[in-house]
């Protein structure tokens, strides 16, 4: 009978970035709870550092660009994954790449589970009418399922807690040694139903700039970094964009020193989660119910507006049937500084029992 020293488990999770991110308080349970067990992650090299905590894991880099790029590179990383000797394999993707990738291993041997995405009951979430207003369960645990079907039992996740890591020397050589409050705000996503608008963005980060010591604007790509720019110049020396400036290492070392963050359902909230920092988070086109809530956030630091037509959305990818997108229009930045207030002040009298 194979013994789990025998056993080695590859776990596939391509993209997205903030899928990626939910999958690390998975691994890091089930590396607890089975210490001899191999493990290989395969993703992208660039997602490293959200697994940095976990020791004892191994990493198996998809080159898209060059050797497993299209149907020919399917079948040279299957043939360069296949000589490591994989005995188990968990799809928590599940995406045309994957579905070849994973019956390729299949028929070389290997034990196979792919995710349940509960594609059905998002449909119902997400339909024009009638919708089924229900808690799904969230990503986290679909990839827990996923890894319990190959027989591997663990307990679920623990919460992350806060560990204040050094502020990266770029920022420390902008702002400073931290004083005051730090906010972050990271008001961009994938697709248009996810992403606040500039104008109210605009006048958050004023309010915020009013208020705290630093607000850091978090984001990636050049329209973003302009915008970051714009309000740097806008707001003055309080604000401070951080796009193209430090790694993403750094990037969650220096999300663990914020106070909170303002994000969308993006890959912001999920990293700022994993560094166990208080989340006030904005939806739009998708509700949290659809089960990508930031882990261990609390809901009612949730913030969004009770319309029939929402969630019109999964991934908030779909047009606007009003082409307004009024659930993200109708909310007034005063709302979200009002609630960032709140959080603050709640954990400023908490009594420290440590």
């Amino acid at each position: 009978m194979e013994n789990e020293s025998q056993k080695h488990l590859l776990v596939i999770r391509l993209s997205a970035m903030g899928d990626v991110v939910i999958s690390a308080p998975v691994i890091a349970a089930l590396r607890r709870d089975n210490p001899s067990l191999k493990i290989t992650i395969l993703t992208r090299d660039f997602f490293r550092p959200f697994f940095r905590d976990i020791e004892g894991i191994d990493f198996f880099t998809l080159d898209l660009r060059g050797r497993h790029r299209g149907t020919l590179g399917i079948l040279r990383l299957w043939n360069d994954l296949r000589k490591i000797g994989f005995t188990h394999v968990a799809d928590l993707h599940d995406v045309l790449r994957t579905k070849l990738l994973r019956y390729l291993l299949y028929i070389s041997g290997c034990q196979v589970e792919v995710i349940d995405k509960g594609r059905s009951e998002k449909r119902m979430l997400t339909r024009k009418f009638r919708k089924v207003m229900e808690q799904l369960p969230s990503s986290m645990e679909r990839y827990q399922q996923t890894i319990t079907r190959l027989g591997f039992s663990f307990q679920p996740p623990t919460v992350p807690q806060r560990q204040i890591r050094p502020v990266p020397p770029t920022i420390k050589e902008l702002v400073g040694p931290k004083q005051g409050k730090w906010i972050g705000v990271a008001p961009f996503a994938q697709h248009k139903g996810k992403i606040y608008p500039t104008l109210q963005t605009d006048q958050l980060i004023g309010l915020l700039a009013s208020r705290f010591e630093h607000i850091f604007l978090f984001g990636g790509g050049p329209y973003e970094r302009d915008f970051a720019e714009c309000m740097e110049i806008r707001h003055g020396e309080r604000v401070v964009s951080v796009i193209g400036k430090i790694t993403l290492t750094e990037e969650m070392d220096l999300m663990s020193n914020l106070d909170t963050i303002v994000t969308m359902d993006s890959a912001s909230m999920h990293m700022a989660s994993l560094m166990g920092v208080p989340v006030i988070s904005i939806w739009g086109a998708t509700h949290p119910y659809a089960g990508f809530y930031g882990f261990g956030q609390d809901l009612r630091n949730a913030i969004q507006l009770d319309l029939p037509c929402r969630p019109c959305s999964v991934y908030g990818n779909k047009r606007c049937l009003f082409k307004d997108y009024r659930c993200l229009q109708q909310i007034p930045p005063q709302m979200i500084f009002n609630r960032i207030c709140d959080l603050l002040s709640k954990e400023s009298s908490t009594p420290n029992l440590e």
